[in-house]
């Protein structure tokens, strides 16, 4: 049975690299090594295998602002093609599109592939280059609405309140691209958040992990219907490696450990939860936290 999902070893990524090469580099006498550029680290990549572990489809995703990405290297192995894995690529990558705040996407398909990304809703913008002085490439692009399953108005309220009450976080621009009341995602400018190294500068980062542990507290106090005032207590935070694209940040329910049911009972409560900060795939910081919710008097 076919599976699609990102690859997690070097191994995986080894023969990840080698279809991509394969299809898209080798027919041409171009070396091994040149199906890579350097946006490796920070991209989503996603492959198809097979029970036998064979690489049968690959594709990635790179954020080229807070809102706009670009999917790049498609293919599909020569003895596998016309049986939708093209298609179930393209539709990983738009749905992580989707969780990461990505509203249009952009591709530049070959001339004999524009056919098949306009079945799949891209729209023709024009012609875009000539690789390896033969090949016609077209740009494409497509406009993607929130994931079906993303609690658009909860996640839009809190977004307010942020923005209304905490500049940074406006001047961020700070926003939640999604959650189903099991994973929140944030993300920020990538451009107003960068250091001098051209990379996140590290105070946002600590900014943007605290304000998605503090909504994740919000969010969760909304859907069981209770209030209280939620105070960070105590934070640590470890950074891993330079976030060079754009970052955002993921909590998710697995991480989360403490009781709302006190405050019900007129007594406060205290979350701990883990917040990781992603370059691309890869954790580049990871943040602990223990939120206080003072219990409203009576």
């Amino acid at each position: 049975m076919n599976v699609c999902r990102s690859p997690k070893t070097v191994p995986e990524f080894e023969r990840y690299y080698q279809l991509r090469w394969q299809i898209l580099r080798k027919p041409w006498d171009q070396p091994l090594g040149s199906e890579r550029d350097g946006l490796e680290q920070e991209s989503i990549h996603r492959m198809i295998i097979d029970a036998n572990d064979n690489v049968l489809a690959v594709g990635r995703l790179e954020k080229t602002s807070q809102f706009s990405g670009q999917i790049r290297f498609m293919a599909v192995s020569s003895n596998t093609q016309g049986q939708g894995l093209g298609q179930q690529i393209i539709a990983s990558l738009e749905y992580q599109a989707q969780k990461l705040g990505i509203t249009v996407v952009t591709l530049n398909a070959r001339e004999d592939a524009v056919g098949f990304y306009q079945k799949l809703g891209y729209s023709l913008q024009g012609f875009s280059h000539l690789l390896f002085d033969e090949i016609k490439h077209f740009t494409m692009s497509k406009v993607l609405t929130h994931a079906d399953n993303h609690q658009l108005q909860a996640s839009t309220v809190l977004q307010d309140v942020w923005h209304e009450t905490i500049p940074l976080s406006k001047a961020m621009n700070i926003e939640i691209s999604y959650f189903d009341g099991e994973e929140l995602i944030t993300h920020c400018d990538g451009v107003f958040n960068k250091n001098l190294h051209n990379t996140m500068f590290a105070g946002s980062i600590y900014t943007l992990a605290t304000l998605s542990g503090w909504g994740w507290v919000y969010l969760q106090l909304q859907q069981q219907q209770l209030t209280g005032d939620i105070v960070l207590a105590k934070a640590d935070i470890k950074y891993h490696a330079p976030i060079a694209g754009i970052g955002y940040a993921k909590v998710v329910t697995e991480s989360v450990s403490g009781d709302f049911t006190r405050l019900a009972l007129g007594k406060n409560a205290r979350i701990h939860l883990t917040v990781h900060l992603y370059n691309g795939e890869n954790i580049a910081a990871t943040f602990t936290g223990n939120y206080a919710v003072i219990a409203p008097k009576i």
